[in-house]
């Protein structure tokens, strides 16, 4: 599966994940249960970061266009603190 990087791929791959816990054929295999929540505890967590880290630059972003800053460079400065 080639991974994509949109916030919307994010959510298609959380459905897809659901779609394959609440698959009772495929589940019946023997560790298939445990396997996919494995999986889906993994991919959730990911997600979780994914969205964070959107929020995160969304927030910047945000606080950049506040204070006026349009310079990119300056944008990504105010996130680590560090001033010239």
């Amino acid at each position: 599966m080639k991974m994509k990087n949109s916030l919307n791929d994010v959510n298609n791959y959380l459905f897809e994940q659901l779609e394959r816990l609440t698959d009772d054929e495929e589940l019946e295999e023997k560790g298939s249960l445990d396997r996919e929540l494995k999986r889906a505890k993994a991919i959730a967590g990911l997600c979780s970061t994914i969205v964070n880290n959107a929020k995160l630059v969304l927030d910047a972003k945000k606080y950049a266009d506040e204070l006026g800053v349009t310079n990119e460079k300056e944008v990504l400065m105010l996130s680590d603190g560090n001033q010239e």
